[in-house]
């Protein structure tokens, strides 16, 4: 029980770690496109549930959701300066609320 434990808790290390490094360069870097911070966190919460998946461990369906949200966030920001529509989406807005929904979605199927 007490590795199962150490080996999650280096695993969140690494993703808590490369969820800095990746903060750092983007603030670093602020000629990088809009969106690829976000695509960045969601692929690192994706891979940490992917690891603890490969591991045997318990994967957390929240972070795995975060990691879907910031992935679709990252994709539309990305995507929204080479579409060039009329108007800008609210896209951190409807997220939250998709967030929102399937948290109280979960909640109701308990």
């Amino acid at each position: 029980m007490e590795n199962t434990r150490k080996s999650t808790l280096d695993l969140e290390s690494i993703a808590w770690g490369t969820f800095f490094l990746l903060w750092g360069i983007t603030e670093l870097l602020p000629s990088l496109p809009d969106g690829i911070g976000a695509l960045g966190i969601g692929m690192i919460l994706l891979g940490l549930n992917l690891a603890r998946h490969w591991k045997g461990e318990p994967t957390s369906g929240f972070t795995t959701t975060l990691g879907i949200l910031a992935l679709l966030l990252g994709g539309l920001e990305l995507a929204s300066q080479y579409l060039q529509l009329p108007f800008e989406l609210p896209i951190f807005a409807i997220l939250l609320i998709a967030l929102g929904l399937i948290i109280l979605m979960r909640a109701m199927k308990k």
